[in-house]
């Protein structure tokens, strides 16, 4: 009995071990991704280095390599603080608006109130995400998780909505909507507005006509630009 009790023991020990270095190991990405995001807003991309930032979260150098290959990968890691932000408050929305048009306006203003405090240096990653080879395109493997999760909320934007469309679209309109906040996020990139008053007035408006166009599509009329619409989309999503 001795020797089950002593393994049991150890292995509890072992288990106790292991979720300590787990929950120190969050903490420490946790840390190295909110001194990034600090520099990033105080000084810039560009003079963020990651000796810097490793400095900013108390870790060493080989430290914060060791959880982020790069800066760009950093920036990723931003993207994926600011996504969880814009989840949580998207959620109060799902989970009390059926309107189509409501829940699309809510999601999309709620990012804009999300990403606010990064406006200002958001231009200067904008152009390295413009570039086809950079991790931090939208279309870029390495960007593949946060993109992937943002077209899922948009699934559930459409889900449980009392959105009816062609059947042959229904499956790209995720991705399509993820594509319009991304033309969205564009244009928030570039207003100089206070509180982004032309981002917001720009999808009060834009949504409504996206509603009617996409109700739209069940018409017998209509339904041949469906399919085209929903073939154009499926060209557009990145291969794998």
């Amino acid at each position: 009995m001795g020797d089950v009790t002593d393994a049991g023991s150890t292995a509890s020990t072992a288990s106790t071990a292991s979720t300590a270095t787990t929950a120190k190991s969050r903490r420490t990405r946790e840390a190295i991704v909110a001194a990034a995001a600090k520099l990033f807003r105080s000084g810039g991309y560009d003079a963020t280095t990651m000796r810097a930032v490793a400095k900013e979260a108390g870790v060493s150098v080989g430290n914060a390599y060791y959880y982020f290959g790069s800066k760009e990968h950093l920036v990723l890691a931003f993207y994926d603080e600011i996504f969880s932000e814009h989840l949580a408050g998207s959620e109060r929305v799902l989970a009390t608006t059926t309107g189509f048009a409501d829940r699309l306006a809510a999601v999309l203003e709620t990012w804009v109130d999300v990403a606010e405090s990064s406006h200002e240096f958001a231009g200067k990653f904008f152009k390295y995400a413009a570039e086809p080879d950079s991790p931090l395109s939208v279309f870029s493997p390495d960007s593949a998780p946060t993109r992937d999760a943002a077209v899922t909320l948009m699934r559930r934007v459409v889900e449980d909505s009392d959105l009816k469309v062609a059947p042959s679209l229904r499956e790209e309109l995720p991705m399509l909507l993820w594509l319009v906040q991304m033309g969205m996020v564009l244009f928030w990139v570039y207003d100089d507005s206070p509180g982004r008053t032309r981002t917001r007035q720009l999808v009060r408006q834009a949504v409504p006509i996206l509603d009617r166009l996409l109700r739209a599509t069940r018409l017998p009329g209509v339904r041949g630009i469906a399919e085209d619409v929903a073939s154009l989309v499926r060209s557009l999503i990145p291969p794998g």
